[in-house]
């Protein structure tokens, strides 16, 4: 993938080495580790219950030097200036496509640069959680060393499956704008059962990713920039990241009805969709028969 021809956004908070830590009990890599996979498990974003374990644990989410408040605007050095022309590439493409297809003006979202943990309107963010948005304040909080996992543990990498990686963030920024996103997160409080909740869950997670598809088509239509084996290296992000691949590598075998965010198969299909299609409308999930 071509980057170069891409416009860096001002709209990067970037908080590495802002010395945020949980103080006292701290909870420590394989308890935030096992917790993230609980989440998965559970459909409950693995955040909320890092942060009542740490609440628990005896830590007060409290900086223990500087501010965690970052400084604003692109960074300077190369993979912060890559997050920024990623996200200032989603900022025009959805600055056109979102009034074309959906009738609303896009609203560009704050994109937080952390390591390690820091606030956020959802909570504390961990790095062991992976990339996320917040709805509450309407800001992506990613820490950058979530892409040397995907080379080492899910054996995905490249610039354009990191940019999969961001542009699917900005997918539920854009549900969130939309207002699919309370509506569904409301339905999911009130569904009779985690199952229902779940399957719930994976259509917005779906959607998201077609949306991130949809992203890669138009930007390509405007500079050019992606080639067969960046679609590759996207795909095999996004069959890396599976729920079925995910809970096959922690605990041996898959339970469906825990799966929140779809299958690698899903997760691949919907994906391509979006790609081929650049249609808001072809992405919607919650009017498809099948996943």
């Amino acid at each position: 993938m071509q980057e170069d021809d891409l416009r860096p956004s001002d709209n990067v908070e970037d908080r590495r080495g802002s010395g945020f830590a949980v103080r006292g009990g701290g909870l420590g890599i394989g308890a935030i580790a096992v917790l993230s996979l609980l989440g998965w498990a559970l459909g409950i974003n693995p955040a909320v219950l890092i942060n009542g374990a740490q609440i628990v644990a005896g830590g007060d989410n409290a900086p223990t030097s500087q501010s965690d408040a970052g400084r604003t605007g692109t960074p300077a050095d190369q993979i912060g200036n890559f997050v920024a022309r990623v996200l200032g590439e989603t900022e025009d493409v959805w600055s056109e496509v979102l009034p074309q297809q959906a009738n609303r003006q896009y609203e560009k979202p704050i994109l937080v640069l952390f390591s390690g943990a820091t606030r956020s309107g959802c909570g504390t963010a961990q790095s062991a959680v992976g990339p996320f948005y917040c709805p509450l304040d309407r800001k992506l909080y990613l820490d950058t060393s979530f892409f040397q996992d995907m080379q080492r543990r899910f054996g995905g990498g490249g610039d354009f499956a990191y940019a999969y990686v961001i542009s699917h963030e900005v997918g539920h920024h854009v549900q969130n704008l939309i207002g699919l996103l309370p509506k569904v997160q409301q339905a999911e409080q009130n569904a009779p059962d985690r199952a229902a909740a779940n399957a719930m869950s994976v259509r917005i997670e779906l959607m998201a990713d077609c949306f991130a598809g949809l992203w890669a088509n138009k930007m390509n239509l405007r500079h050019r920039n992606i080639d067969e084996s960046d679609v590759r290296d996207a795909v095999r992000a996004a069959s890396a990241i599976g729920d079925d691949r995910l809970e096959k590598q922690a605990q041996g075998y898959a339970v469906p009805d825990s799966f929140t965010h779809g299958t690698s198969e899903q997760r691949v299909r919907w994906l391509t969709t979006g790609l081929k299609s650049g249609s808001m409308k072809a992405c919607d999930t919650f009017q498809a028969q099948t996943l």
